[in-house]
Formats: C-alpha cells, structure tokens, sequence
C-alpha cells in the first residue's frame, strides 16, 4: 500500500474535487521468462539481468514499477505496472512471445505476458452472497449489500484543514464517497479510542502501518449508490494531487462488508460496549483517584510520622542537651568550688605561712633587740661601773659609794 509518484494523469478521472482526490486506472501486467535446462554445475541465471533486458525491450516505454513475484529453476514471473492501460497493449505487443539471448547460454529464454486481471467482486459476488447467507436480512441496513469496506486509504488525503495532520476525519470520509449516493452511516475504526476493547476483534486500528493508513467502512442510503461506489472504484487506485500539481498514487483494497459492521444491531453493540468500557474506565479512575487519595493520606500520615518522630528526637536531643549542659554547669561549679576551696587552701596556707614568718621575724626582731638591748645595757655598764674594789673578806663594796655588802655566793654562781 506504499504511494507512488504519477507521472501521466490523463487518465485520471476526479473523485473529490475538494480533497484533490481522484481515481487512476491500474494497469499491471505479468510477465513470465522460461529458463532453460542448466547442464553446467555451478552456472546461474542473474535475476537482474532479465529485468533489464526486458526494460531493454519496451523501449521508449518504461514500466512504472517492475518486480519478482515468483522465482524458481524453471521460471521467473515479474509483475510489472504502467502508468496507463493503452501502454499495456503495447508492451504486451513488445514482450508476449518474444525471446531472450543471455551471455553464455546458448539457449534461448520465452517471454510470456498477460494483463492482469482485477481481483475485485462483481455484482454477482455480492447479490449471491446475500441472497444465500441464512444470517442476513436484506431490509435491514448493514445486512444487504449496502456498506463498503476500504482498506489502505492514506491518512493525511482525509484530514481537515484544521484538524490534526495524522488523524482522518469522518466528515472528510464521507464528503469524499458521497458523490456514488447519499451516505448512511460511515465508520473509521481508528477512531474509536474504545474499540480494540470491545468483543468486536475482527478489526485492526492500526492497520497498514499505523497511522499513515487506515480502514473505514462507508454505508450508502440506496443499493444505487453502493453499486455505482463499488463499480466505479473496480481496478483503481485512489491518486491525490497536490496543489503544486504533483500527483502520487496507492493501491487501497476495496469489498463488501460481509461482517454486519454497520447493522444497527452492531452499532447497538459497540455502543453499549462503549458505554461498558466508559463505565468500567470511569470506575478504574475513581479506583485510581482512591488509590491515590489513599497513598496521599498514608503519604501525609507517614510524613506527619516521621515529623512527630523527628520532633521526638529533636525533644530527646534537646533534653539530653539540657541535662549535659546543666551537668557541665554544675561540673564547673563544682570545679569553681574546688579552685575557690583550693586557692582559700592556699591562700590560708600562705596566709600561715606569712603570719609564722612574722611571728619569726618578730622573735627574731625581739631576740635581736633583747640582744641589742643586753648589748647596749652591759655597754653602759661598762662605761659606768668602777673598777671592782679589792675583795675584802667577806665584803663587797656597795655601790656608789656604798657600804661594803657581804658577798653573795649565790648570786655570782647564777650569773
């Protein structure tokens, strides 16, 4: 479903004139090259150049896209696509029953070529579909041959000018395929945010690569309209051209929906699913909003756990602090009053000290003045007492002048 670069667009016929949207012709072919009996062992045909020698034989013509659907020892089959039908005629004209002459091989290599035909159905397919299956009722929309169902459409062919640049839009769908007939009901699965959760699983949302494609499904009012949608889009190929003039092309597949995707009892289903799976969000979110209110409030009382035990610690470590700095208060107290005790010790001590050392150098003073005193007391005696009379018998003179005393044996032996 990859898009392609047109060239020719002259047979181009318009689809949508507002989305720049027109339908080209596919124009395919299949070219089948006969390969001989190899006797060499070892010896090889080269794929590629059988590719090019049959571009070499269109020439001037060029196919548009050539490549290798099936290889095998006996054959190998291109499947090669021209930008228009009338090239087709003349490259089967240049190919079908022609022959090749490769280097080195002596024999010669049959070309054979048919337009391909379209695997697309036909009014018998969906007339003896419906008619035949037992489960469907053709009066009732959705179960008759009504709703087209297309695969590969290109998202950004089907945006709105001001809507998002990877999403289609329904509106868009429908203004496109209402041109076959007034449209009932279109439906873009990828659309739906709900619908790979439904009981549904016969769809894909992200189908041919994600977002650069979809599927949708386009329900016509009238059988006419939903005839002429699906005979006008047999063997095209949806192009859009820019407004710079460029055209590209992609190969999209269309059927008929055999599947009752748009009955009304589908479109019941899908919307009480919807409304299950809204429902059963709704009660995951409210489970959620809980949860979180929950894991907040646990959060905040684990917060307020933890402050409460902070603070704890912080009390405890303030307390300790208290009681240690009132231990060190009181230990320097104490060592206050153990240097006041000691120094009014040392100060009594030497106060001691001081009043013995006074006390012996006032002895020492008075000794020394006693001395000084005996001293200057026999100095004086010295100087004033007479020379000592000759003793007499038993007397003493007496002093001054005085009458001779009797000595005193006594008293000379004390001194």
């Amino acid at each position: 479903m990859m898009t392609t670069i047109v060239h020719d667009t002259t047979e181009a016929v318009c689809l949508c004139q507002e989305y720049n949207l027109f339908l080209k012709p596919i124009a395919k072919m299949t070219v089948s090259v006969a390969l001989p009996q190899l006797k060499l062992p070892g010896k090889s045909i080269s794929n590629w150049e059988v590719m090019e020698r049959l571009k070499a034989m269109v020439a001037p013509e060029q196919f548009s896209a050539l490549r290798i659907s099936k290889s095998t020892m006996d054959f190998i089959r291109f499947e090669g696509e021209v930008e228009n039908r009338g090239v087709v005629k003349i490259l089967l004209a240049k190919l079908d029953g022609k022959s090749i002459k490769l280097s080195g091989f002596t024999d010669i290599l049959k070309v054979r070529a048919v337009e391909n035909k379209m695997d697309f159905p036909t009014r018998y397919d969906w007339d003896s579909f419906f008619r035949d299956a037992k489960d469907m009722n053709d009066t009732v929309p959705g179960e008759r041959p009504d709703t087209i169902h297309l695969e590969g459409l290109p998202c950004r062919w089907f945006i709105l000018p001001d809507g998002p640049p990877d999403r289609p839009s329904e509106t868009a769908l429908q203004a496109v395929f209402q041109g076959f007939g007034p449209v009932r009901h279109v439906d873009i699965p990828m659309l739906d945010p709900y619908r790979e959760e439904t009981l549904d699983k016969n769809f894909n949302t992200f189908t041919f690569g994600g977002h650069l494609n979809f599927e949708a499904y386009v329900q016509y009012q009238e059988y006419d309209g939903f005839a002429k949608a699906m005979d006008t889009l047999r063997g095209m190929k949806l192009m859009y051209k820019g407004e710079d003039g460029k055209a590209v092309a992609c190969n999209i597949k269309v059927t008929f929906d055999t599947s009752k995707h748009l009955s009304d009892v589908a479109l019941k289903r899908r919307q009480q699913e919807r409304l299950r799976i809204q429902e059963l969000e709704r009660q995951r979110e409210e489970q959620k909003r809980r949860e979180k209110e929950e894991e907040e409030r646990k959060e905040e009382e684990r917060k307020q756990k933890e402050a409460e035990e902070e603070e704890k610690v912080q009390r405890k470590a303030e307390r300790i602090r208290k009681r240690e700095q009132k231990l060190r208060e009181r230990e320097e107290k104490r060592n206050i009053k153990k240097v006041k005790r000691r120094q009014e010790v040392e100060q009594k001590k030497l106060q001691l000290k001081i009043a013995t050392e006074e006390r012996r150098l006032l002895l020492a003073q008075r000794n020394l003045e006693s001395i000084r005193l005996i001293a200057e007391l026999l100095g004086r005696a010295k100087r004033t007492r007479p020379p000592p009379p000759t003793p007499t018998c038993g007397r003493r003179p007496g002093p001054w002048g005085a009458p001779e005393l009797p000595y005193d044996h006594t008293s000379l032996r004390n001194r």
